[in-house]
């Protein structure tokens, strides 16, 4: 009996609170693709949610898919966007920042931000609250009925590989990844009831992404187009091979670590057409591989 409680109690913590479903909220780059906002993904575990990267479109994009525009996803309702992660500080995974801490206040978040990032991230997140704060002022003591405790922002910042946060839905790992030279780039590993969800961050080829990686169930990754990068002159050639994956790098990536599923963002065509991308990959891995699209829900 003592076992079947449990199963039971394991049955009500995947069924009542939620299965995990992944939404792309931006899949671009910084590249202003009016298809393809900036890279942002939101993991969701029943009513919580969990920001990856603060790309230009994230808040917008989360409120389509929430009810209050006839979305489905309680979760991207603007109080509900309490909690985030960022993989590195480059501007395209943070000139969304000012506007995921300051919209879903506006909207009736009432209680600090919490924010998980790499070293810098507490510079960045003060720099935004001083250039903004005129706005807050005027907000809290004016007319406008609003919160004291939305706008506010808790701050964690780390710099190595290991666990970084863990509620009764979710543990996040941070595991470093090499994107060129920059000191803290990060990928992130999610363990939730159900699921286990990497999602790689900007990165080249590394042995963190594929130890991390290996078997689970989504694996998230950016990319681009090795036939586009052909034609690329030989100073973004020796960028994008410094700082990021190729189609046929990540074929052979995923041909190794065997995720259930391959779901690319940060995508970067070059001419080439999401079946160019897909055909690539499939000359070095046959397993299951979605081109991503802003506002796909993954399951």
């Amino acid at each position: 009996m003592k076992y079947l409680f449990y199963l039971v109690i394991l049955f009500f913590n995947i069924n009542i609170l939620g299965q995990t479903k992944v939404v792309l909220l931006g899949t671009g780059t910084p590249n202003p693709d009016p298809e393809h906002s900036g890279g942002s993904v939101a993991i969701i575990v029943g009513t919580n949610s969990y920001i990856v990267d603060f790309g230009p479109g994230l808040v917008r994009n989360a409120a389509k898919m929430s009810p209050a525009y006839d979305g489905e996803f309680e979760a991207l309702s603007m109080p509900n966007l309490k909690i985030g992660f960022l993989t590195h500080l480059h501007s395209d995974h943070t000139v969304g920042f000012p506007d995921f801490l300051l919209t879903p206040w506006v909207i009736g978040r009432n209680e600090p931000l919490k924010i998980f990032g790499p070293v810098g991230t507490k510079n960045l997140t003060n720099n935004i609250l001083e250039a903004y704060k005129a706005d807050i002022d005027y907000r809290i003591n004016g007319l406008e009925p609003i919160n004291d405790q939305g706008w506010r922002v808790d701050t964690h910042e780390f710099s190595k590989d290991g666990i970084i946060y863990k509620d009764s839905l979710v543990t996040v790992e941070a595991f470093k990844v090499v994107h060129g030279s920059w000191e803290n780039a990060f990928g992130f590993r999610f363990t939730t009831p159900d699921k286990t969800i990497v999602i790689s961050g900007d990165t080249r080829p590394c042995e963190n992404i594929l130890e991390y990686s290996k078997g689970v169930d989504l694996l998230i990754h950016e990319v681009y187009s090795y036939a586009g990068w052909l034609i690329r002159n030989e100073f973004w050639q020796k960028y994008h091979a410094a700082n990021h994956t190729s189609t046929y790098e990540l074929g052979e990536l995923a041909e190794k670590a065997q995720p259930g599923k391959v779901v690319l963002y940060h995508l970067l065509f070059w001419g080439a057409s999401e079946k160019d991308l897909l055909n690539e990959i499939y000359e070095k891995y046959k397993g299951e591989v979605v081109c991503g699209r802003d506002l796909m829900v993954v399951e």
